[in-house]
């Protein structure tokens, strides 16, 4: 692996032309209507140059910058699960003609412009679904050969808390290239870390430069810097013990006045994984059945049904089981947190809560408790 280069902005555009004429399906951030997107691309001149993104609890906009930068933005509502993990799968169909399992064209794809954050939740993901015994094969087919182009942060968004979680804003391991953007007097560029051989062997094939020192130094400044700009974080505790020990807590009603148990936040949420099957039968002469697979999440009321009837009938029981799940039964099962702090599930909840807030909520009840114990 070579050390630390510099990528034009022309370069870029010539990055995604090698990995398309590789064989790679390029997916990278677009601007849509209303919101950043990942969409598949032919071209650097999709990117979203130019445009920003503004977001606090319940809310998201887009916004013109005074630059062309094209990771000027925080992440949208879509996150890369939805091309490893798809929201709706067919298994199998059975007619006339017999059982046909679904089959799947083998794809190699390529992601351009992943945050430290998602690329946390993609390892987050390998872990619940392609490790143990029991694993995703479709999962793990599709992230066997994906070819991942990072980004780092310069311009954390308003929900963001990936320092707190140890996520970023300086992408971690797992990525083959990543890239820092600056746009200055000196021009537009990109400062390209190599991950893996992989990453060295496409970089090889397009124009670049060994980056300075002074390059290098500016671009891993400004990384750093945002971390201090990030605005929220959880709570400096044990959270798994914390949620535990907060299971009766009263403030599990308080959130359920506001929480419409809409599922926005599992929707949104880069490493939520659970799923659920559902049967067709067509109505035309042959009667072809099908079973399909789509993301299912633990809002629903059926999500817990048991012989009988749901396990969880409340707003406040269901909120409390994501949270629970999320910060801290996670750890139990797949050996860290399901957190990766990206703050999608705060900009996208319509009644704007903040899972920061809450768990500081938790935090403050718990020591408010340990205080009045000790003055008995």
């Amino acid at each position: 692996m070579t050390g630390p280069a510099i990528l034009s902005r022309a370069g870029l555009d010539e990055l995604i032309a090698a990995l398309i004429a590789d064989g790679f399906r390029v997916i990278g951030p677009v601007a849509g209507d209303s919101a950043i997107e990942l969409a598949e691309i032919s071209s650097g001149a999709q990117l979203p140059a130019g445009w920003g993104a503004d977001t606090g609890p319940g809310w998201y906009r887009l916004r013109r910058r005074c630059d062309q930068a094209v990771f000027g933005h925080s992440a949208g509502s879509q996150s890369w699960k939805q091309f490893l993990h798809p929201p709706r799968q067919q298994l199998w169909t059975a007619g006339a003609s017999g059982f046909t399992p679904a089959q799947e064209e083998p794809v190699r794809l390529a992601f351009l412009g992943v945050r430290a954050c998602d690329l946390a939740a993609i390892a987050t993901l390998g872990r619940v679904l392609g490790g143990g015994v029991h694993q995703d094969t479709g999962f793990t087919r599709r992230r066997s050969g994906l070819f991942v182009v990072a980004a780092g942060c310069t311009e954390p968004g308003g929900v963001c808390f990936c320092a707190s979680m140890g996520t970023g804003p300086e992408p971690g391991p797992g990525y083959d290239l990543s890239l820092t953007e600056r746009i200055d007097e000196a021009g537009h560029r990109f400062l390209v870390d190599v991950g893996t051989d992989e990453g060295g062997r496409v970089l090889a094939m397009i124009g670049h430069r060994p980056a300075s020192r002074d390059e290098e130094t500016d671009a891993r400044d400004a990384v750093h810097a945002a971390a201090g700009r990030i605005g929220r974080q959880m709570p400096e505790t044990d959270l798994p013990t914390l949620l535990r020990d907060s299971r009766e807590s009263p403030r599990w009603a308080e959130i359920a006045d506001r929480c419409l148990t809409c599922g926005n936040c599992t929707m949104v949420c880069p490493t939520c994984f659970c799923t659920t099957t559902e049967d067709s039968t067509s109505l035309d002469a042959d009667g072809t059945a099908e079973r399909s697979q789509r993301w299912a999440s633990c809002f629903e009321l059926d999500f817990s049904y048991l012989h009988g009837g749901s396990v969880r009938t409340s707003g406040a029981s269901r909120y409390r089981q994501w949270i629970t799940h999320k910060l801290s039964s996670w750890h139990d099962q797949f050996g860290g947190s399901g957190c990766v702090g990206c703050g999608r599930c705060i900009a996208w909840c319509p009644a704007a809560i903040d899972i920061t807030e809450e768990a500081a909520r938790l935090a403050q009840d718990r020591d408010a408790q340990e205080d009045r114990d000790d003055q008995r």
